[in-house]
């Protein structure tokens, strides 16, 4: 293998770099992003990525989302070829993470992994770069079955629900999930042949698949919604042009849901870019509703509603198989302070509802706090107000509301097909007044 750190450079000291390097360079920021400043990788993408095409961004959001899904076992390798300890902060470890994630996931050639890993060391250790990376390749250095959970991760959860599950989220974080997608009307029996149905109006596809190019996306009749998120409301059911708040709406998806469903539907959220995002959706799908930029912490609506949806902001745990930056950046602090934030929200919603009307709660985390806690505590400062048990039947195949008649999705749920995020979802009735 030759050693590029020893090529001699071009006049005036400066030597270009390799073919491929752009989308590497962005992968590296995208993850220092992360993991120093603790961005979400959406927002790391608009700073990290700009100039880069279509394949080239797709590329470097492959590349860090791997990197981060595998990132202790990587470390772990690291560690076992180098004398000393490399810093958690340097460029180095950086580096050899972004490489190695290419080598031993994504199984880009060794090649352009190495003669684009040497420009982004400049001023480093590149020859230590480069005979670690010789020694993954001579070795044949590989990585366990399951991407191991970040140990902060894999304590809380052991301790909230077992060890089991966390051996089932790792299993599930090892890879990227399936693509859900949800219909505005159920697909006819010939349609999506190589799709699997787990619930009425839903069909499940591998990945792998560019979303515009499948069959109806410009006319509108589906969009991509993992079949958890879509549990909320299904648990409404038809609404025979009832009023729905749905609160901290956007993207959409809940919104299409229940347009669809007959309800008519206030979509509130406080964000004007995520509020365009459900607005395209509405148009390219042809559903209608109401939309509303507003903070539900000072904003109110003219009259209560039949019932509301609050989707409340969460750690979003639960969705760490898409996103797995989420349990790299999300601390008990996070956590916290989302769930002072749901209680503030959650007894607001609740002023919406009409006697006797249905109010929806759902976060996508995986921690109790968030969800089984948050609702005893809202019952305890409402005695009034009740469970409305979710009934099994109301459920896709193979999932149970628990005792309390909640839903909660947990790792390894309908892990032969695929998986679902981790959701939380409790039905509560207002008092008849």
């Amino acid at each position: 293998m030759v050693d590029r750190s020893r090529r001699p450079r071009q006049r005036g000291g400066h030597e270009p770099d390799p073919p491929g390097t752009a989308p590497r360079r962005a992968a590296l920021r995208l993850v220092d992003a992360i993991l120093r400043r603790g961005d979400s990788l959406d927002v790391a993408m608009h700073a990290a990525a700009q100039g880069l095409t279509g394949a080239d961004r797709a590329f470097a959001v492959a590349i860090a989302s791997e990197t981060l899904r595998w990132m202790v076992d990587i470390d772990a390798l690291i560690d076992s070829a180098t004398a000393q300890i490399l810093p958690e902060d340097v460029k180095s470890r950086a580096v050899l993470r972004i490489a190695l994630a290419q080598l031993l996931v994504l199984k880009s050639p060794a090649h352009a992994v190495v003669a684009t890993a040497l420009p982004l060391v400049a001023g480093g250790p590149r020859r230590l770069v480069h005979a670690i990376l010789s020694r993954a390749q001579q070795d044949d250095w590989q990585l366990p079955d399951r991407a191991t959970l970040p140990l902060p991760t894999a304590e809380r959860w052991a301790e909230q629900w077992s060890l089991p599950i966390v051996e089932a989220a790792e299993a599930g974080w090892s890879s990227p999930p399936p693509i859900d997608l949800s219909f505005a009307a159920e697909p006819g029996a010939d349609e999506w042949p190589d799709a699997v149905s787990l619930a009425p109006r839903h069909r499940r596809l591998p990945r792998g698949q560019a979303v515009e190019a499948m069959p109806g996306y410009r006319e509108g009749g589906w969009w991509i919604q993992d079949l958890a998120a879509s549990l909320p409301a299904r648990l409404l059911g038809p609404g025979e042009a009832r009023t729905v708040l749905d609160l901290c709406a956007a993207p959409g998806g809940k919104t299409m849901q229940l347009a669809s469903a007959g309800w008519h539907v206030v979509a509130v959220d406080s964000s004007a870019k995520r509020l365009e995002r459900l607005s395209a959706n509405l148009t390219r799908t042809g559903l209608a509703a109401d939309i509303v930029q507003a903070d539900i912490r000072s904003w109110m609506p003219a009259e209560a509603a039949d019932a509301v949806l609050l989707d409340a902001p969460c750690s979003a745990t639960g969705i760490f198989r898409r996103h797995p930056d989420v349990l790299h950046r999300v601390e008990q602090r996070q956590i916290d302070e989302m769930a002072m934030l749901q209680g503030e929200l959650l007894a607001r919603a609740a002023g919406w509802v009409k006697p006797g009307g249905t109010l929806i709660y759902a976060t996508c985390s995986l921690e109790r706090a968030e969800g089984e806690e948050q609702i005893a505590a809202f019952l305890a400062h409402h005695p009034t107000w009740r469970i409305d048990p979710v009934q099994a039947d109301e459920l896709p195949d193979a999932l149970t509301p628990d005792a309390s008649g909640f839903v909660r999705t947990l790792p390894g749920v309908l892990g032969d097909a695929g998986g679902l995020d981790g959701f939380f979802v409790a039905r509560l009735r207002a008092p008849a007044g």
